[in-house]
């Protein structure tokens, strides 16, 4: 995954609602964080399936990035 793939994913990550982030089942959160990116930068079948494998496997740290957020 290119970097700016990366930063774009984080950026929505950041700019989605913390409770969203929190109360979206797994599939479903990933199927928004993915579609969200795609929306801002072009992915080709190779990059898609890339980025769903690395949201899938950062689902915790999203959670916890989330949840952090609702105290500040």
């Amino acid at each position: 995954m290119t970097p700016s793939i990366m930063r774009q994913l984080w950026s929505v990550v950041e700019n989605t609602h913390s409770k969203t982030l929190l109360n979206m089942d797994d599939a479903s959160l990933v199927q928004l964080l993915v579609k969200q990116t795609k929306t801002e930068v072009s992915l080709d079948g190779n990059e898609t399936n890339y980025l769903k494998n690395y949201v899938e496997s950062r689902l915790a740290l999203i959670r916890n990035v989330a949840q952090d957020r609702l105290y500040f």
